[in-house]
């Protein structure tokens, strides 16, 4: 109660003194505490609200709000650029007729099919039928569907959707023997497939 005492007493003496208290005393007490109701500067508040304002805009700059295009068109301008700046390295040229005829090489498709399992069925499930990534196993095809664009596709990735380079990841012979494995997915049908998307290619 001595601090009560105290800053009543305070407040009492610069009424008679004739000074305005500086401080208001609040109403509530705690184990005979009291406490003065001391707002914050208005600077601090100012620069609080300025914070919060920056977050939310900063937050929801999805799209043309603030200053630039937004966070996920700069995301995008940057996967082009680099994807332009470190294009992926080919070994020598693959043919149509060349990744055609791996269609039919039971070794090949061994091989792709381990391929796919390992580095591929996370996106598109193991059967083809999409997750992440699109349907591999109907006709319809985002980014080209004869056999040497999906080999490029594969082989350069897509950035801007995740899928990397597997150029740089997967040996020339593993790469021409996924695109074969994928090839022959076409039409087959898997359980509660992901809805087609693109352009609709006949084989």
């Amino acid at each position: 109660m001595t601090q009560d005492n105290d800053a009543r007493k305070a407040e009492a003496e610069a009424k008679a003194a004739g000074r305005k208290p500086t401080a208001k005393v609040l109403e509530h007490s705690y184990d005979g505490i009291q406490e003065y109701d001391n707002p914050m500067p208005r600077w601090w508040l100012l620069t609080f609200a300025g914070t919060i304002i920056f977050c939310v805009i900063y937050l929801f700059n999805v799209g043309p709000i603030g200053n630039g295009k937004g966070q996920i068109a700069d995301y995008e301008a940057e996967l082009k650029a680099f994807a332009i700046a470190h294009p992926p390295t080919e070994s020598g040229a693959v043919s149509a007729e060349a990744l055609l005829a791996l269609t039919k090489d039971p070794a090949a498709l061994a091989l792709g099919k381990t391929t796919f399992a390992a580095n591929c069925a996370a996106c598109h499930r193991a059967d083809g039928g999409g997750v992440i990534g699109p349907n591999l196993a109907d006709n319809a095809w985002l980014h080209g569907g004869t056999i040497t664009e999906i080999y490029h596709t594969i082989a350069a990735g897509v950035l801007e959707k995740g899928m990397p380079p597997w150029v740089k990841m997967l040996k020339p012979d593993q790469l021409r023997a996924v695109t074969a494995y994928v090839v022959t997915l076409r039409e087959t049908h898997p359980s509660n497939p992901k809805a087609p998307q693109g352009v609709v290619i006949t084989p």
